[in-house]
This record gives C-alpha cells, structure tokens and sequence, in this order.
C-alpha cells in the first residue's frame, strides 16, 4: 500500500504541459441547430383550474453571467453584488391562460430584460408574486392573474442568499419577506488581507465521517462573510407597497406559515460554524411566532451536526422534519428516532411520529411509530391519514393508513414493497386542496381514496388512475392509458369534476396538456398547443431494445438510429452508448424496464441523441446495474458487472446488423464518467470514451461514494479495485475528460479529472482534458456547451471515422 500511495504523490506532481488555448468554438450546423433550438415554457396550472402559466427561460446562461461575482461559503454560492444564489435560473417572460380559450396572454408590466425568479402562488391563486434581479439587487413584484398585469412592490432590498425568500400572509393581502439589514458590515477580501495566524480545526475523539462537501467555511474571514450575507430582517410588505418590519435581522433559514394563518414557523441558523458541513449542518433554533411577530414558543434548539452515526439512514436524535399538519389549523407534526439515529441498532420501529398543538408547550402526543425510518405523511381528515417510511439498506418502503385521532389504533399497511421494484409500485395518492389551502387526502362521498400511478410493467408502459377503499385497501382501476403510439402521464384528478390532467408527447409531438375525464367517455381536451422544435430528428428510428447479459439478467435500452439511415441496407455505423451505472439489491428490480419508446425525443446539452445527425447509432439510457444480493454489496463485483452489461449492449444491437463494433464508443456524465473510465480500463470493447465531470481516485472519497456506505479502512480493496486511477496504466483507449472547473458536486472535484489526467498522461495514454471556466457539475453557459458538443464530436470523429475505415486506438 505503501508503494500505491508513493505512486499517486509523484504523479501529483508531474506538470501538465501541451495544452491547447483555444477560443470558444460550436458543433457543426446538424448539432447546432438542435442545441441552440428555443424552449418551450414551463407550464403551471393553478390548483383551482382557472389559471395556466406559461413561464419562459432561455436554454442556457452566458459566460459573462457565469462571471459575475461569486463567493462559495457553507455549501451556498452567492453573488455578493446581487444578494441572491449565484447559480439560479431565471425566466425571462411570462404568459397566463385561461384552460378553455385558445391563445395565451403576455403579462404586461414586466421589468424590461426581466430575470425572475422565487414564484409564490398567493393562498387565494388571484395573485402571483416573485422576484426580479436587477444588477444591484433583488426586487418584489406581484402579478395580478385576473388582468395578467405585473407590478413592483419593492426596490432592490431583498435578500435571497438562503432562500425561502417569499410567503404570503394568508389573506392574500400581503407578504413576508427577506430584506438586507441596515447595520450590514462590509465584505471582508481575503486576497487583501495580512494574515495573523493559521486556520485550526479540532477534533475531540468523537467520529465525524462525513462525504467530501465542496464550497465549505475554510477560515474565520469565510464565516464573518457566511454570517454577513446569511442575515436578513423579515419585513412585512403589503400589496399597495407600504411595508414595516416584522422582525430584526438573523439568520433566517426557513419560514413556514401555519394552515390557519395565525402563525410562523421560523427556524435561524446559528454558531458555531463548522469547516465540515454545509450550513444546513450548523447549529439551528426553531421557535414559533403569531402572524403579527411576536414569540409564542421555541420549539427545537439543534446542536451542530458533525458526528452523526454510520450510514445512510443515520439520523440525529430529538425532534426533527418539523411540519404543519395540513388538515388542522395550526399543530405541528415532527419525528424522533427510536434507535438513537443508528441504523446499526435493532430495534422493532425506528420513529415516532408526534404532534403538538398550539400553544407548542411541553411533549407532543404520540401519533404512530414505524418501522423503516419516518418519510411524510399524507393527511386526510381526522380519522384518516397516510403514512410513508423507507430503509435504504434493503430498498424497502412502507405505507400505512392510520387514525390520526387514535394512537391506539394499530395502522393499516397498505402497501411493503422494495422501492426499487417500479412494476408493483401501487403509485401516489391524489390530493386537494383544503380550505386553509393545503394539500390533504382527495377523498369521494364514501371516503375511497386515489392513486395514479405510472405503470411500468413487463408488457410496457401503461399509467393508470385507481381508486382505493382506505378499509379494505382493495383498489378498482378507473382508467389506464393505452394510446398506440404516444406516451400519456397523469398529472393531476379533481373527483369531484372528473378532471384528469394528462401530458400526451410521442417521439416526434413535443408533450402538450389535454384534459380528458376518467369515467365518462369524451375525447381529451387540448390545453396546449406546443411545436416540437427538433423538427430534423421527428423521423429517427426509435426503440426500446432488450438483451440479456451473460448471467441471463434482461437489460434495455433506447435505440435511435442515424438520420435517413435505412434499417436493411446492411451499412454499418458507429455507435454511441450512453449510460449511468445503479445499485440494487435484487435481480428482479434490476432487470425491470422503466423506458418508453413513445417518449418524445428531447436532445438537452448532455444527450449524445445529437449525433443520430451525424450518422452515428446511439444506444442511450442503455440499462447498467450493479447488484448485490443478500449480504454481498453491489460494488464488491462492480468492475466484472460493468464489462458485462457493456458487452450485452454491444452484442445486441451488433445482432440487429446496424453498427461496426470496432468503431463503439462509451460516455457518462459524473458516476457515468466513472463507469466510463473503469469500462476503458478493464476491457477492450470500446474505440474511444467520453467522460464528463467524474471522480477517478476513490481514496480521496474515503468516508463512502455514490451508494458505497463502507469506508476506505473498512473496504480498502473494493476502494483500491473500483478507481480508475490506481489501474491508470491499463488505459489503451483514447479518452476525452471533461470538468467544470467549479464543480460543486460532492466527491467530484476538478482535481479529480486533472490528476488521473496526469496520471494517463504520465503514463503514455491517449487522452485530453477540458476544464470548463466556470462550471459546475452541470454545465450552464451557452458558450461552454457549445464547445463541448465540439469538443466530443471531433473525438469521436477522429476515432469512430478515420479515414482508414478502423477505429483508430482500438485494442
């Protein structure tokens, strides 16, 4: 091991050299045109069904919007000039229907060049409020549905650093939001400052293995700055624009009114900071105040988290996931584990559920214990609610149906399931909204609830509406989609109309809103009416292929051949396969097919579906599981199950006649990179790879990684076999790396891509690595996705086509 780790420092110091500067540059015009295609909205429909909005957003950001100013502190990227997260989307227009009419209404009013942002649907839905950044600061605006007119409420004074930046009074009548505070001190610049000591960090024997957190608090300039931009006061802002303080300033982390309306949840963060976590990690007091500011109880003071048990469903003790219980006026509902936090302990039910009504003093009364860690609750009416938990190590959920006025009642499990068994998921219970606006049970005269769900089964794909007598849980099916040719998803159903709202798309009609009734037979009714923009791939071949690996396990995958490719010419082509590995605990879930052929074909900025206008053949989503059953762990065989699914992909569609299978490459995108270069390392079934924004070295991810709970010291052979780095020099493949240089992905880091560059590079492989400026683990900017989309179609064109007809680096 010695030797391993003396191998790793000297290739951290080998220089990069030979790189290339180069300018911005653009895919050829096949790709460009579908990446520079416009968007179409993002549709919201009011929950009283009288309103649609239409939101509007360009594709991508700018590299100058990507360069404004930008300070990562605790887990948050803020821009300092602006007082709002750094990496947000913002719309650029909005529009209003009304369903039944035929075209849509500009809002008017709208800030020239608007950026918005934080849209908050008034308890009423009359009334839409949301923000405008300007370059200054964030301001308040209102949207008026019934005229479709905007108008400003505040200046630039808002602070959206730690979000939940806006909420309604629950009349309707006015705001509650976050404002700068006028004793603000200024920013310290570190680049400016004369140290006067180091940075310490302690530990007191306690273990606190946390993942490797990026855009952490690094010194004690870092936290005055956090504690600078994390403060804001709550300032009350009406809608004629008068507004007053409603509370002084802190850092407010969440703020949750009650159902009724007479009171706030507020929850702050406090010190101590930490150099471990993010700030959602730090010390937190939540206290309850009335609609008008004044403190009725602090319900919850939490300690700084650092140290929680191994595993993922450890938790922290005491009360946790404070909520309002939707279906009372004003009583709040909150978990407590039972184990201690520890998954390790044996214990017949791992929560308690609690509630506690108004005033909030003293301990809540029980509610109902479960035996997977607690996950939500469905409310209903007061002899009727829906419980949820889950259990990662054994992929299990429960649902319970239980009787909120009696704890004594033993629940009703109404469904036990492994979570990742998508054919038997009985799908998600339909809700409505109350008369405190919140979401509760939708229940008919005899009380049977609803579930739609997205019905995946062997035979394919077929969403269906149930309705389930909450006593019997027997279900009766109402409706279940059966449309030749298209994919239809279920949206949302009002009983009491017989309103189903459905999204119908096929792989050439971009998805558009109907609405169609579940019991009576009419047609669907169209909402929207939008164009597909892609129009040069509405005549690609497209299929769901399945195949089998060698161990008899089905896989699948999205097959789309080249533009104008005819199937029984017996050409050849290259071939894309695209794909992201997952864990599972069991062959059956494994082995399910959840993709559809009717989906509508959609090249975002990662696809590789653009180069089906390239001549290539593109295997995408192609299945890639890694299972370990019983008390084996998926990652103790990952690189054998990698090469296997790998080669059933290459296989099956090699049997069809389409591809040369010397002439294959491989791509992912962050775990995806990962598979990408293991799959390069340990066979010799691809001509080349794309990897975009991975992690290679697994010992600088020593406390667990993607599903791995087990640490380094626990598992160092399955951390040493698994990283592409240390098996470097196996690499014969030509192999394009890709990074943002400000990742912010957990584990990902820049380094992560420079060193096994380095690495390769060292070592004599083919390989080129390119730094993104500026972006993080998904890339953002215009420019940079337009140069990557170059960036990996002159590799694959150099090594899928060489001009000698033979895949150039293939072994």
């Amino acid at each position: 091991m010695r030797t391993l780790f003396a191998l790793f420092a000297f290739l951290c110091l080998i220089p990069v050299s030979g790189q290339d500067q180069l300018e911005y540059q653009q895919p050829p015009e096949e790709i460009l045109e579908l990446a520079t295609a416009p968007l179409a909205p993002y549709v919201w429909m009011t929950d009283n069904g009288k309103y649609m909005l239409m939101l509007y957003r360009s594709a991508y950001k700018s590299i100058e919007e990507l360069s404004q100013p930008e300070m990562r502190l605790a887990g948050l990227r803020i821009n300092p000039k602006t007082n709002t997260g750094s990496r947000t989307t913002f719309y650029n227009n909005l529009e209003l229907q009304v369903p039944g009419e035929s075209g849509t209404r500009p809002v008017t009013g709208l800030p020239p060049e608007p950026r918005l942002a934080d849209f908050s649907l008034s308890p009423d839905e009359e009334k839409l409020a949301l923000t405008h950044t300007t370059a200054t600061g964030v301001e308040l605006w209102v949207v008026e549905l019934a005229t479709a007119t905007a108008r400003r409420l505040t200046g630039p004074r808002l602070n959206a650093n730690l979000r939940d930046v806006v909420n309604w009074f629950g009349d309707s009548k006015a705001l509650l939001v976050k404002t700068l505070p006028a004793d603000r001190e200024a920013l310290v610049d570190r680049s400016e400052v004369v140290p006067t000591g180091p940075t310490i960090a302690t530990n007191d024997g306690k273990k606190a293995q946390n993942r490797t957190y990026q855009d952490l608090i690094k010194n004690p300039d870092d936290a005055f700055n956090f504690e600078q931009l994390a403060r804001s006061g709550l300032t009350r802002v009406s809608l004629d624009g008068t507004s007053s303080e409603w509370m002084e300033p802190g850092m407010y982390r969440n703020i949750s009114f009650s159902p009724d309306g007479n009171y706030v949840m507020v929850t702050t963060v406090e010190k101590p900071f930490s150099y471990l976590v993010p700030y959602y990690r730090f010390p937190s007091r939540t206290a309850i105040y009335t609609k008008g500011g004044a403190l009725v109880e602090t319900v919850l003071e939490v300690p700084l988290i650092e140290d929680l048990p191994k595993g993922f469903m450890a938790e922290r003790t005491g009360m946790r996931d404070l909520s309002w219980r939707s279906d009372q006026p004003a009583t709040l509902v909150y978990a407590e584990a039972l184990d201690g936090g520890d998954p390790a302990v044996e214990v017949p039910f791992r929560d308690q559920v609690f509630t506690l009504e108004a005033p909030f003093k003293g301990p809540g009364k029980p509610l109902l214990k479960t035996r997977n860690r607690y996950s939500g609750i469905t409310w209903g009416t007061d002899q009727v609610a829906i419980a949820r938990d889950y259990w990662w190590n054994n992929r299990n959920t429960k649902t319970y149906r239980f009787n909120p006025s009696d704890p004594h009642e033993t629940p009703v499990v109404l469904s036990d399931r492994n979570y990742q068994d998508r054919y038997s998921d009985p799908g998600n219970f339909v809700t409505r909204r109350n008369e405190w606006n919140r979401e509760v049970l939708a229940l008919d005269r005899r009380g049977r609830a609803f579930l739609l769900g997205d019905g995946y089964s062997e035979e394919g794909q077929f969403p269906f509406l149930d309705r389930m007598d909450l006593g019997t849980a027997e279900t009766t099916r109402l409706y279940e989609s059966r449309l030749e040719g298209k994919m239809e998803t279920l949206i949302d159903y009002k009983p009491e109309q017989d309103e189903l709202l459905v999204q119908i798309e096929s792989p050439s009609e971009y998805p558009n809103y109907y609405s169609r009734s579940a019991l009576r037979r009419r047609a669907p009714r169209q909402l929207t009416y939008f164009e597909n923009p892609f129009k040069s791939l509405q005549e690609v071949h497209k299929e769901v292929i399945t195949y089998r690996r060698d161990d008899g396990l089905e896989l699948s995958g999205t097959l789309y051949l080249p533009v104008g490719y005819n199937p029984d010419s017996g050409e050849k082509k290259p071939m894309i396969l695209w794909a992201y590995p997952r864990e599972f605990k069991d062959k059956n879930s494994a082995s399910q097919n959840t993709q559809n052929p009717n989906e509508f074909t959609y090249p975002y900025w990662g696809s590789p579906i653009y180069w089906v206008a390239r001549g290539y053949v593109v295997l995408d989503d192609a299945a890639f599981p890694i299972i370990g059953e019983g008390d084996a762990e998926p990652n103790d065989s990952f690189r054998q199950q990698l090469v296997a699914n790998a080669r059933a992909a290459i296989d099956a569609v090699d049997e069809r006649g389409y591809i040369d299978r010397d002439r294959v490459a491989v791509g992912g995108h962050s775990y995806g990179a990962f598979m990408v270069a293991n799959l390069l390392s340990h066979s010799d079934l691809f001509a080349a790879g794309i990897a975009r924004s991975g992690a290679y070295n697994r010992t600088l991810t020593p406390f667990g990684f993607q599903s791995e709970e087990r640490n380094y010291w626990e598992a160092p052979e399955v951390y040493y076999t698994m990283s592409p780095f240390m098996h470097a020099d196996k690499m014969k493949t030509p192999l394009l790396l890709i990074h943002g240089e400000a990742d912010n992905n957990s584990g990902t880091y820049p380094m992560q891509s420079e060193r096994y560059f380095n690495a390769l590079k060292g070592l004599g492989a083919t390989v080129r690595l390119v730094m993104l400026p500026k972006e993080s683990h998904g890339y953002r900017s215009r420019e940079s996705i337009l140069h990557l989309l170059w960036e990996q179609d002159r590799w694959l064109e150099k090594y899928l086509k060489p001009e000698s007809g033979s895949a150039a680096g293939k072994n």
